[in-house]
């Protein structure tokens, strides 16, 4: 089966049926490849907050950005701390952290918006990137979704702060894009009990001495399902940040010392 994620250049994968449905729609997700860095971020991270030469990460930020006809001027990035708040970005918001990382709008994990011209944007090296898209009304979304992030629901916190704007969870399409998968995602105790005990069945396995399976993947899609979202209306990628070392960044797999892809959604006008 097609992947719902298709790599249409050497630096992006693109979320390619959204894109046909709307011409100006840009969706998706970046590689690790094309950019300048050096090792351990070679070589096109994205991310501003992992030592990397700031000049290489801009380098790289403004390359996706020619590829994708989106100037760092429009694009809006989250702090990012692994919490479950939604800002609705308008026209004033155009270049928040960008550029720099102190001007990244605070205290933020999901962006949505239906503006035109602007692209969110967040950071991902093993968290799951969730990207949203309403035909109807024209908002789109990206939310950071670590593990605290998903079992605290910035799922649910998503679709309900599009509700806020008019849209109907059942027309919602939600991609799960690039992320750590299962068979490399061990977890202890501590991560388990954060779990509610009806999602723990389809989305954890057992292991010796304490340890646990956890797939992000499917926490996420029941968690989608209960907010309203249509199953048919969710697709997920079969990529995995740790396994696909060829393309992505994974901060489990290099060891907390690595870069970051990009994931990215905004209209052109």
């Amino acid at each position: 089966m097609k992947d719902a994620f298709i790599r249409q250049h050497e630096t992006c994968l693109h979320i390619e049926k959204w894109q046909q449905l709307h011409p100006k729609l840009v969706a998706g997700f970046t590689t690790r490849n094309g950019g300048v860095s050096s090792a351990p971020y070679q070589s096109l991270n994205g991310g501003l907050h992992v030592n990397d030469d700031p000049y290489h990460v801009l380098t790289n930020r403004e390359r996706v950005g020619e590829h994708l006809g989106f100037p760092l001027d429009k694009w809006v990035c989250g702090e990012q701390v692994h919490q479950t708040n939604i800002k609705v970005i308008e026209d004033t918001d155009k270049g928040k952290g960008a550029s720099e990382l102190s001007t990244a709008i605070q205290g933020v994990d999901g962006l949505i918006t239906n503006k035109t011209d602007i692209l969110c944007t967040a950071f991902f090296a093993d968290c799951v990137p969730l990207f949203f898209y309403d035909p109807k009304t024209s908002f789109v979304g990206i939310a950071h979704a670590g593990w605290k992030g998903t079992v605290n629901q910035i799922g649910v916190e998503m679709v309900s702060a599009l509700k806020q704007q008019g849209v109907i969870s059942s027309n919602l399409m939600v991609a799960i894009g690039p992320c750590i998968t299962k068979n490399y995602y061990e977890v202890d105790q501590h991560v388990i009990n954060h779990i509610p005990l009806e999602w723990r069945e389809n989305a954890v396995s057992s292991r010796e001495g304490g340890r646990y399976l956890l797939d992000l993947k499917q926490l996420n899609i029941d968690i989608l399902l209960q907010a309203g979202v249509l199953r048919n209306n969710i697709d997920v990628t079969n990529y995995c940040t740790f396994r696909d070392e060829d393309l992505f960044f994974s901060h489990r797999r290099d060891h907390g010392r690595t870069g970051r892809m990009l994931g990215f959604i905004g209209f052109s006008s």
